[in-house]
């Protein structure tokens, strides 16, 4: 959004994702530099950020190049909202992993007809986590009220709003022993460890960049972090939700792998994880829901947890009672 008749750069957004030894899967978004400060800011800039992390200028219909450290290129093309999507067979792609399995990539624009200049003399960062295959298994996490506090089901969820435009990244505090919890699921029972952590949310792709700050600032392992397009939230665009979708795909993509999966009893996560439970009862090792501040959706989340038996379904009110299980069940 360019103020005065003065031009943004460009610039490309690079989201945490995730692949195999032999898929590269690797998305984001083009966009103008709205140069938003995570870390610093008074009233009026908190709410001029956010502002400006929903009104995006998209870079539409343009050609994108990613080359992997050992040179190899390959190309696709923006959407109409500026979003991409790298979704190609590769090989041997573990031979170019870290200790912790990421592999670092570089995106640039490829076409050279841009009316903007582009920052960062075209090259931008992306990295992509391809899980080793030692790992014991991987984690599916909620963010919202299951590790930082948004106010979900707060009346017409006005502490949501108040979270998201009236506090910046740094100021967000996670609940309680939250980090340490999935620092020991990422070590596992060994303790030494890298086993995957998947970031799956209803929010927008808007805040990503601002929820990765928050993971970040407050030492969460690191791992793919899964939002949605501002268009999804249309009525009737899937007949899943997004949620579900993402973790269907994510157990289709590791099909023998196991799963620990974490949520909270305030919205549809019991509902989501059971039911993905039910279609894959040898795949999920235990469900683990914070509770919230609502009696009548937790008495409903005791129910039906009362009622489900095919794999561990636990209501926590702290990480200390996910982590006693755990150890009880020998995930750690």
């Amino acid at each position: 959004m360019a103020l005065f008749g003065k031009r943004d750069k460009l610039q490309i957004i690079s989201f945490q994702s995730y692949g195999t030894d032999t898929h590269l899967y690797v998305r984001g978004r083009a966009l103008e530099d709205e140069k938003i400060d995570l870390a610093h800011q008074g009233l009026f800039r908190l709410f001029w950020n956010s502002f400006k992390r929903f009104e995006t200028d998209e870079v539409k219909h343009t050609k994108l190049r990613l080359t992997l450290p050992d040179n190899r290129v390959f190309y696709t093309e923006t959407d109409h909202e500026g979003y991409y999507k790298f979704d190609v067979q590769a090989d041997n792609l573990l031979s170019l992993t870290n200790s912790e399995g990421w592999v670092t990539c570089e995106l640039a624009f490829e076409a050279t007809d841009l009316k903007h200049e582009i920052s960062r003399a075209n090259r931008f960062p992306g990295e992509v986590l391809i899980p080793s295959e030692k790992i014991e298994y991987g984690v599916v996490s909620d963010i919202d009220d299951t590790i930082l506090h948004t106010g979900v089901v707060s009346l017409l969820k006005w502490r949501v709003i108040v979270n998201t435009f009236f506090k910046n990244a740094a100021k967000r505090v996670p609940l309680k022993g939250a980090a340490e919890l999935y620092h020991t699921f990422h070590l596992g029972k060994s303790g030494k460890n890298a086993n995957p952590i998947f970031y799956v949310s209803h929010s927008p792709w808007n805040l990503y960049r601002y929820l990765d700050f928050f993971l970040t600032e407050n030492n969460f392992p690191k791992g793919p972090i899964l939002l949605r397009s501002m268009s999804s939230f249309r009525p009737g665009k899937s007949k899943k939700p997004h949620k579900q979708n993402e973790i269907l795909d994510i157990l289709s993509t590791y099909p023998q792998l196991k799963f620990i999966l974490i949520g909270d009893s305030g919205e549809k996560d019991a509902d989501i994880y059971k039911d993905i439970a039910e279609k894959n009862p040898n795949r999920i090792l235990a469900i683990y829901l914070r509770t919230v501040n609502h009696k009548k959706k937790i008495r409903r989340i005791q129910a039906l947890i009362d009622s489900f038996s095919l794999v561990p379904m636990v209501l926590v009110r702290t990480s200390e009672q996910a982590i006693e299980h755990a150890k009880e069940n020998g995930f750690i």
